[in-house]
């Protein structure tokens, strides 16, 4: 799907002006730097901030690095209002019918989905390990819940990421400061409550520094109950 996009020669498009930067992001043809902003359309519902989808995939075999990985990932589409989410994400495959080692990222406009980017730098995620089957519910319910701000953490969460692997899918959400505990805690509480996780459902939470220093994603977590 096209996305929207707003100029300032639209004649029936309001005084919102679009326009794009050319420091950041990736292009959709080449991987060069480019970030392109949205707005929403005459009459749409905004969402209070813009979302970029992004859709990375690679061979489990080959050593990863953060030259790689940014290699690997690719820039789909971006979002400023409900209706453009519900258009774009209509024709997304969802993540359960993904295969191999495959991830659909959802970050906030201007924030790579890369422990390396300013805004993630000082964060971390909480993770949440599945079965089989439940990554595609579990990834609608989770990005409605940060676009619908129901975190409650003012500007405190980067982005949401769905991990496909072999034997489990593991969903995670990014946040900005991984030392402050009273945010971090409510995150935690709102996914168990968006969710509907059992009470007694293990999450990990594992702070960015902890991945550039291991090189891994999922190892070496901190387990909460």
């Amino acid at each position: 799907m096209n996305q929207l996009e707003c100029s300032r020669d639209e004649e029936d498009q309001e005084e919102t002006e679009c326009h794009q930067d050319n420091s950041d992001g990736i292009n959709n043809n080449n991987n060069n730097n480019r970030r392109k902003t949205v707005c929403p359309g005459v009459g749409e519902h905004p969402l209070q901030y813009n979302y970029t989808f992004w859709y990375s995939r690679r061979t489990p075999s080959r050593p990863a690095s953060s030259q790689s990985y940014e290699q690997n990932i690719r820039q789909i589409g971006s979002v400023a209002s409900v209706e453009q989410f519900w258009r774009f994400y209509s024709h997304l495959v969802r993540p359960g019918d993904l295969s191999g080692h495959s991830d659909f990222h959802l970050f906030k406009e201007g924030i790579k989905p890369m422990w390396e980017d300013d805004s993630n730098r000082s964060g971390g995620k909480w993770i949440i390990r599945l079965r089989k089957g439940l990554a595609s519910r579990f990834w609608e319910n989770i990005i409605l819940a940060m676009m619908g701000e129901q975190f409650m953490v003012g500007e405190e969460i980067c982005g949401a990421v769905v991990s496909i692997r072999f034997q489990e899918d593991i969903l995670s959400i990014w946040n900005r400061t991984s030392n402050d505990q009273t945010t971090t805690s409510r995150i935690r509480d709102t996914l168990r409550r968006v969710l509907n996780l059992p009470a007694n459902t293990i999450m990990e939470y594992k702070t960015h520094n902890d991945s550039l220093r291991d090189n891994s994603s999922f190892r070496n977590t901190k387990i909460s109950l």
